[in-house]
């Protein structure tokens, strides 16, 4: 007999106590409490008990007043726990639960009692007989039998977290989603989907890991009283691949039934879908990139016949840097295609686009361009950058541009630079005036221009040959880029950086619409400020106005993340442009802010603001509660925006996680800090 602070040890499992007695005929061991047996090789478990009989490996026996705690996060109490073969343990009168429990208030927030649990450390499931849900001692829920996966579990079978949600076009809802584990790499996981107005879906999502890369797929069939008698339903795939020679392969599938079936339920807002392939090959000095297939559009007044849905791109990128002359060379050769299926060749009356219905386009473009930089007295960092341009364009079915047409430009530039440093004890800052002087003939031949009708002015293209985002298009003449750039950073942590420049051209070609903020011999000046501080905040501004101070467009972006609140806000605002397809002005605000409160909960809200229209596009609004034993989760959002296919929509969401099964955590489902309860005594 030992008596006093016993310690046995048993390989990685070691137990403590008051009194051990010893039975060498029986070879078990006589325990009185407090017992505490640790069992780190197994669980992560420790068992606690007031008396035990065990055998000497402490791998059978018996545990009076018992309580197991499993991975520090589920607490199973009970009169008894029979141990078996180390493997099996099976508790008899249990109460189970995450909270934390208090000698003042025994109650927990949410307990399951059995009549027993058996939990099996091999297959790492428990098993629940004559189980009882209750949630504040109330009791909510009876089953005969569950199953569940313990908490060292990170994949199993079983059901997943269920959600509730209505909506006002579905009802009320049900989700219950079941995952199936196929093996170590794949998995599936199926969620029937039941609403009370008569809304009967089954969704599916796989996922499978290869050695070689992975494929994803999800889907739904739904039968519901929005579209009686139709089956409705989606599906969605996409996989990447690693294949020889570095190369990268990239799948996507999507498909619909109908317009409206995404926004019913609440899949995602896109409104074009992209099916294809993507194959690239990315190297230090190489790229080479293709992409290929086809686009399904659901967006309201936008027809799949008369807009270029089958569309093919190919792009190899060379960059060489020439001993002879010095410098870097970059060699690029692209192919485009797209394809209409209407045989129109004229604009049709139904979208008056001025576009031919049915034009059909293959695009072969080669750019080389060649840049080399000097240092010159003064700190003058002096380049020259020349660039030749060529298309071959071929175009069918269109009255208007059909013809095959070969062009090429060139363009040649000087650019000047002189940066100027001042730094202190506290900061350091830099003042760099630029002028970049570029010319290229103005006598390119034109052709249909579908992929550069969207121009953008900012910083990162003030000093771009081209400011067109595509090859249908390439500016032209001679022309002038000036612009200065401060930017400021100091000791404590934040940063001040601001941009200013406009172009300048000799002549006014025309090439610009108004609103983009190029058009004219001079163009808007572009203003961008760039904030970034210690504390998290970041905030960005461009602005494009001319000498009158009329504004063109301005954007404005602010970021936060403390550890209390999260802010992410932007607004935006152009000038109408026929060309660019806003008959008004658009003025729109988006905002996104969160608030952890004390006690666990956290806020949050959204918005996306239409100025012009004086209505919102969405709303949203959320409230999380977490503490150490559970996750509730409240979502209501609404959607004011209508077309031909569907009507503004109101969704309202509800979960509850709880900790301790299946290797879920409040850490692990929260985005806040989550509360413990405290005991007062």
């Amino acid at each position: 007999m030992a008596e006093g602070a016993v310690e046995v040890y048993w390989k990685q499992n070691r137990l403590t106590a008051r009194r051990v007695t010893y039975d060498q005929t029986t070879e078990t061991l006589t325990i009185e409490g407090p017992i505490r047996l640790v069992e780190p090789g197994q669980t992560g478990s420790v068992i606690v008990a007031d008396q035990a009989e065990l055998s000497r490996d402490l791998q059978n026996g018996v545990m009076i007043g018992a309580r197991m705690v499993m991975a520090r996060e589920l607490q199973l109490a009970a009169n008894r726990i029979d141990r078996k073969d180390g493997r099996i343990t099976t508790l008899t009168e249990v109460v189970a639960s995450s909270c934390r429990i208090c000698a003042s208030d025994p109650t927990p927030l949410w307990e399951i009692r059995a009549r027993k649990i058996t939990h099996d450390s091999n297959t790492k499931q428990l098993h629940f007989e004559g189980a009882q849900f209750r949630v504040m001692g109330v009791p909510l829920v009876w089953l005969p039998k569950l199953r569940m996966p313990d908490p060292t579990v990170t994949r199993m079978s079983g059901l997943l977290r269920p959600s509730f949600r209505t909506t006002s076009s579905l009802g009320a809802g049900l989700k219950l989603p079941y995952f199936i584990a196929l093996g170590p790499s794949a998995d599936l996981t199926v969620t029937p989907y039941l609403s009370s107005s008569y809304t009967r879906t089954l969704g599916l999502r796989y996922r499978q890991a290869f050695d070689s890369g992975t494929i994803n797929a999800e889907g739904a069939l739904s039968r519901d009283s929005i579209r009686k008698g139709e089956n409705r339903g989606y599906l969605f795939a996409d996989g990447t691949f690693k294949l020889p020679s570095d190369y990268t392969l990239g799948l996507q599938l999507k498909v619909v039934t109908d317009p409206s079936y995404l926004l019913n339920y609440g899949i995602t807002e896109d409104d074009r879908l992209w099916s294809g392939v993507t194959l690239e090959k990315v190297h230090r000095n190489e790229m080479i990139w293709l992409r290929a297939g086809n686009t399904h559009s659901i967006r309201s007044g936008e027809s799949n016949s008369t807009e270029p849905m089958l569309s093919g791109d190919f792009s190899w990128t060379r960059v060489i840097r020439p001993a002879t002359i010095g410098g870097e060379a970059t060699i690029d050769w692209s192919l485009h295609a797209h394809r209409r299926s209407s045989d129109m060749t004229v604009d049709g009356i139904d979208d008056s686009d001025t576009v031919s219905d049915g034009r059909d386009t293959l695009r072969s473009s080669f750019v080389a361009d060649w840049r080399r930089q000097w240092l010159l007295s003064g700190g003058v960092l002096a380049a020259m950058q020349a660039e030749l341009a060529g298309d071959a364009v071929m175009v069918r079915q269109d009255e208007v541009w059909a013809g095959d047409t070969l062009r090429a430009l060139p363009t040649v530039g000087v650019e000047l630079r002189w940066p100027w440093v001042a730094t202190s004890g506290r900061a350091a800052q830099v003042l760099e005036p630029i002028a970049q002087i570029v010319w290229s003939p103005g006598n390119l031949k034109q052709v249909a221009n579908e992929d550069s009708l969207l121009t953008e002015f900012d910083e990162g293209n003030l000093f771009s040959f081209s400011r067109y985002p595509g090859g249908d298009a390439r500016e032209q003449g001679l022309r002038a880029n000036l612009g200065l750039s401060w930017t400021r950073h100091d000791a404590s942590g934040w940063s001040l950086g601001v941009t200013a420049g406009r172009v300048v051209r000799v002549t006014d070609t025309d090439q610009f619409p108004t609103g983009s903020g190029l058009s004219g011999r001079r163009s808007d000046w572009l203003l961008a400020t760039h904030l970034t501080t210690a504390e998290g905040l970041t905030l960005s501004n461009r602005a494009l106005f001319d000498n009158d101070f009329g504004f063109s467009r301005d954007e404005l972006r602010l970021a936060f993340a403390g550890a209390k609140y999260q802010i992410a806000a932007g607004y935006l605002w152009m000038d109408a442009s026929e060309t660019e397809g806003r008959l008004t002005d658009t003025s729109e605000l988006l905002l996104e802010t969160g608030w952890s409160w004390t006690g666990g909960w956290r806020s949050i809200f959204s918005t996306r603001y239409d100025f012009t229209a004086e209505r919102a596009a969405r709303a949203a609004i959320g409230l999380e509660y977490a503490n150490e034993c559970m996750v509730v989760d409240l979502s209501l959002s609404r959607r004011f925006t209508s077309s031909s296919t569907v009507k503004p929509e109101t969704d309202f969401g509800l979960s509850v996680q709880l900790a301790g099964f299946g290797g879920a955590t409040t850490s692990s489902t929260t985005t806040g800090s989550s509360a413990t309860r405290v005991c007062r005594y």
